[in-house]
């Protein structure tokens, strides 16, 4: 169910209603899961099942984790429910990239290779099994004389927590991914008065803005990236092809990400913010901690700072960062290329580590244009990997680019994207405005440019398409 369609609004207007109704305040919890399961089971009804299963996991083993005094026993319990949520991952995301990978015969039907080639992708697979981890993990750091932010509770509430926390519709396809320790705290009594309307409003307008107008009409134009269609475009359309699908990319899950938080906002609950303006990073450091942000933090919690870090070596710290951007590759598709796309990132983050002044100074860095432009000409040329998983049409692509140099450029198209990347351009800018000056626009003007988002959204929304994160 697309959050641009009419029936999610449809979906979140029946839930608000029934949510806030006096007589309905203990059953609040209820109406959302059903509106989460109504809303996982519109395109893939049979695979809701899948999801309850997925509950059901981790329902089970951190109950056990909460419920016993034996560390062994509660080590086993938070082994036994990581191990099956990585199972169920693995099997449903990468048993058709197993299936290829090892040559198996997957046109015969009967045989393992075709079934798993053919095995359905569950969206939204990736993000609920990442939080599903991370309730078990929480719950197995949780000390016993520390705070209780998962509190000890009779079995059919502790699942019903769970299953509010692994389906709560706004984030279960896509995210932010929330952890455990964040969401639980929030699972009480919700009242009308309480809505923060300011807040959800800014953010709605401008997830529906980013994704609708933006994102929409610039993924008609960044089509053309498509093999075998840029083998005969000139290098100046490729490259601004490719700096269309970097705002397009961005405005895809910038979007997706304000709307699940606009929309939590409307029922209570609070997301963490997912983007925080990352084409303005100085360094690829600074982008990992503002792009995914979600995403990110949970590499670093439950699979960097574990496996040591930065604090066993440099050696040992060029390999960590290697492990954990191969496996976030491969974490954003079934596919080697994505792998590859972890790699270069790796490679990236451990080059610049390499580089970095060891001792810090106390005044902090000048903002450097250059620094920004080659960073993000570094992230620009990694999403390639994005558009074009099939390593031999990205070789295609690079060569055309080398190649194309005296090809007549498609000024049209140009100027479209570039027409439709200014809104993200003056978005980071607008950011960039409010470091130096303490404001991104004057007071005086938000009204004005909500209005002209709103406006955007009536007269020039592109073609309705699915988001980019929804594949993962």
């Amino acid at each position: 169910m697309l959050f641009n369609s009419f029936a999610f609004v449809l979906l979140v207007l029946i839930t608000f209603c029934l949510f806030y109704a006096p007589r309905l305040r203990a059953l609040q919890t209820y109406l959302l899961i059903a509106a989460s399961l109504a809303f996982y089971a519109y395109g893939q009804p049979m695979l809701v099942f899948l999801l309850l299963f997925s509950i059901l996991i981790n329902a089970t083993s951190s109950y056990f984790i909460l419920n016993r005094s034996s560390l062994a026993i509660k080590r086993l319990w938070a082994i036994l429910g990581v191990g099956m949520n990585l199972a169920v991952l693995l099997f449903y995301k990468y048993g058709p990239l197993a299936a290829v990978t090892f040559g198996m015969n997957t046109k015969d039907e009967g045989s393992l290779g075709h079934f798993l080639f053919t095995l359905p992708l569950p969206i939204g697979i990736s993000f609920f099994t990442f939080q599903g981890i991370s309730l078990v993990v929480d719950v197995f750091r949780q000390k016993e004389d520390g705070p209780q932010t998962i509190r000890h509770q009779s079995v059919w509430h502790h699942f019903v927590d769970t299953a509010l926390f692994k389906g709560f519709f706004p984030q279960l396809i896509a995210g932010p991914i929330m952890k455990a320790h964040d969401f639980y705290p929030q699972i009480k009594p919700k009242y009308f008065r309480e809505i923060r309307w300011d807040a959800a409003f800014q953010a709605l307008v401008s997830g529906y803005f980013l994704k609708m107008v933006v994102a929409d009409n610039l993924k008609d134009l960044t089509y053309w990236i498509a093999y075998p269609y840029f083998l005969h475009l000139s290098t100046f359309t490729l490259l601004t092809m490719l700096f269309g699908f970097s705002m397009q990319i961005f405005a895809d899950f910038a979007g997706y990400s304000l709307i699940a938080i606009g929309t939590a906002r409307l029922f209570g609950y609070e997301l963490m913010q997912n983007f925080n303006f990352p084409y303005i990073s100085q360094s690829l450091s600074e982008f990992w901690q503002r792009w995914h942000i979600s995403l990110s933090s949970w590499l670093r919690d439950y699979l960097y700072i574990p496996l040591g870090g930065n604090r066993k070596g440099n050696l040992r710290t060029y390999l960590n960062l290697m492990i954990v951007m191969t496996l976030g590759g491969l974490w954003h598709g079934a596919a080697w290329s994505y792998a590859v796309w972890g790699v270069y990132h790796g490679c990236g983050l451990a080059v610049e580590r390499f580089f970095r002044p060891k001792k810090k100074t106390a005044q902090p860095e000048r903002f450097s244009i250059l620094r920004m432009l080659l960073v993000f000409s570094f992230v620009t040329l990694g999403w390639l990997l994005f558009k074009l998983p099939n390593f031999t049409h990205v070789i295609a692509f690079v060569q055309a680019c080398f190649a194309n140099v005296s090809q007549v450029s498609d000024t049209r198209l140009i100027a479209f994207i570039l027409f439709y990347s200014a809104p993200v351009i003056g978005y980071h800018l607008a950011h960039l405005r409010k470091q130096r000056l303490g404001e991104a626009i004057p007071a005086h003007w938000a009204p004005f440019a909500y209005g002209t988002c709103l406006f955007a959204l009536l007269v020039n929304s592109g073609s309705p398409g699915a988001f980019i994160y929804f594949q993962f």
